[in-house]
């Protein structure tokens, strides 16, 4: 279980990186694929707004990417060594597989990285730590 008040907590469960106790998305599931990235506008417990600027989340681009490129040397590195193909060609399909997959907690993840970057859990707007 991940300990509250980590970034890697927020990160990987989608909370609201200042007091982790609601999700940012509105929908929880991230393979609905016309919710995967609507966001409640603030946090209901602790008021934090999300968008913390216009675009703010473009940079969540750059973040995306290399996860992207973290899920597909591991698509790679299973496909090579442990399944045991020699074949490019096969490595090559695995990692587009991959990529199409996991493409919506990719951005999920991206953006909760890039929020992260910029917002830090603070115990005293954690209700339930009072």
């Amino acid at each position: 279980m991940l300990k509250k008040g980590t970034k890697l907590n927020s990160i990987l469960t989608g909370s609201c990186p200042k007091c982790q106790n609601e999700r940012m998305y509105e929908v929880k599931n991230p393979y609905k694929l016309n919710t995967t990235l609507k966001m409640n506008e603030t946090c209901s417990q602790c008021g934090t707004r999300y968008k913390i600027e216009p675009s703010f989340f473009y940079g969540a681009m750059y973040v995306s990417y290399g996860v992207g490129i973290a899920f597909a040397v591991a698509a790679f590195i299973i496909t090579r060594y442990f399944i045991g193909s020699e074949s490019l060609l096969t490595s090559f399909f695995a990692i587009m597989g991959t990529l199409i997959v996991f493409m919506p907690i990719i951005m999920r993840v991206s953006r909760n990285i890039w929020i992260n970057l910029f917002m830090s859990y603070d115990k005293e707007l954690d209700p339930k730590a009072k």
